[in-house]
């Protein structure tokens, strides 16, 4: 046996060992670290978990009928893990955003309706034309305070800001 046949062997079985052993971490690193799952949470919340829960409603009105640029309450509270319905509503004139990007990055969605139309995924900014309304489902997981605003020009600086706090709960990441 030659020096040359005894070091083509070993590379032979290399390729053979190596493809599933990275394969396997790979797989191991990826839902280890729950890169599959939400991009906030380590793990996803089940479904029948967010069911169980009993849901907080909070109304919050973009606006209001003599066409102020407020939100009205501009200051909301929620408690991390909870399960909350924000239902925003229009009574204004005009069209108005809601648009908390950070805060909808701290949550977990489970979905906005709106009409007969239901929208699932990342929310980071919602429409109200005059006289709509829409219902955000959602569970807070990260704890901070988060800047509301409506990104219309010239509203923001009229003084449609608001603030979003979410306070530390028994399930906070």
């Amino acid at each position: 046996m030659t020096v040359l046949s005894i070091l083509r062997s070993p590379l032979k079985l290399f390729p053979r060992l190596l493809l599933p052993t990275l394969f396997s971490l790979m797989l191991t690193l990826t839902l280890g670290l729950g890169c599959l799952g939400s991009p906030v949470l380590a793990e996803p919340i089940p479904n029948a978990t967010l069911a169980a829960q009993s849901v907080t409603e909070i109304k919050v009105s973009l606006g209001n009928q003599a066409n102020e640029l407020k939100f009205f309450p501009s200051h909301l509270d929620f408690v991390a893990g909870k399960q909350y319905k924000l239902v925003l509503d229009n009574p204004s004139p005009q069209k108005h955003y809601f648009t908390a990007k950070d805060f909808a990055d701290a949550s977990y969605s489970s979905k906005v309706e709106a009409g007969k139309v239901e929208i699932k995924g990342a929310i980071h900014e919602l429409e109200l034309k005059p006289t709509a309304e829409a219902e955000w489902i959602l569970t807070p997981m990260k704890p901070g305070t988060y800047q509301l605003r409506c990104t219309i020009p010239g509203h923001t600086e009229a003084g449609m800001t608001g603030t979003i706090t979410i306070s530390a709960g028994p399930r906070s990441v």
